[in-house]
């Protein structure tokens, strides 16, 4: 790609400020994918989302090793969603190609909306653990949400983490912290079953993806590290900001442009 210094520096600040947003509640696509195509206008849709998923695989996996380090991940609760999502995500990358998926917008923004304002109104939402679920439960919870979310990341994507923050903390009782850990779980396995998609259909630029994946490293590095030290309070307040950006975003390119 022939691009000056000035505009790759803009595309890598970017890159950076998605993965410390995505680090901490989701919703790092919501900067990176419109970067890239502010970066590449010319360049297949298909080659912009292989190339986000392969920069941002790694800040995710990143995150989920520190939120690993210091808090306590319930493995065996989460990876059943994981493998689930994993399945199901890749089918959903493959449908995208066969269905088109605009009739999600509408219901996708009507459930962001509800969740942002539960989120508001329920104050002590996310900020302590509650009574967590049994493992049985909590493995067919995972089987079967994991699995749904997976799919709807393969095939749409817009707030993906955000809907796994909310699925931790309403359903398995995590508050903010833990529940921004496990959804980094799953999404590192969502994202590495698009990239064997996408890499498969030849639709990645891996050189720029792979420069990309070190400023959303470093990203993921400072927003984890700041939501690990500011704690639940924190996350709920950059949560709902994310939800409004998307939410926002969604009716844009739904109703307005």
């Amino acid at each position: 790609m022939d691009h000056s210094i000035f505009e790759y520096s803009q595309l890598f600040i970017l890159v950076f400020l998605a993965g410390f947003i995505d680090s901490i509640a989701g919703g790092g696509g919501l900067i990176q994918i419109p970067a890239l195509i502010f970066f590449a206008p010319q360049a297949p849709l298909a080659m912009i989302l292989g190339t986000n998923k392969v920069s941002s695989v790694f800040g995710t996996a990143f995150a989920m090793v520190q939120y690993a380090r210091k808090t306590a991940v319930d493995w065996k609760a989460v990876m059943p969603g994981a493998i689930s999502a994993f399945i199901l995500s890749f089918i959903g990358a493959k449908a995208v190609t066969l269905i088109s998926n605009d009739f999600l917008k509408p219901l996708v923004l009507v459930l962001l909306v509800v969740m942002a304002i539960y989120t508001f109104i329920n104050k002590d939402f996310g900020s302590v653990a509650r009574h967590r679920l049994g493992h049985g439960r909590q493995m067919a919870y995972g089987l079967v949400l994991g699995g749904a979310i997976g799919l709807y990341d393969g095939f749409f994507g817009p707030g993906t983490g955000s809907f796994l923050m909310f699925m931790f903390i309403s359903i398995y009782g995590y508050d903010f912290l833990h529940a921004s850990a496990a959804s980094k779980i799953i999404n590192v396995a969502t994202n590495i079953a698009a990239i064997i998609f996408f890499g498969i259909a030849g639709c990645v630029y891996w050189k720029l993806g792979l420069v990309m994946a070190v400023f959303n490293v470093a990203g993921s590095y400072a927003g984890s590290k700041m939501a690990i030290d500011k704690g639940n309070k924190f996350i709920r307040i950059v949560f709902l900001v994310v939800l409004a950006a998307i939410i926002a975003r969604l009716a844009y390119v739904s109703y307005v442009k």
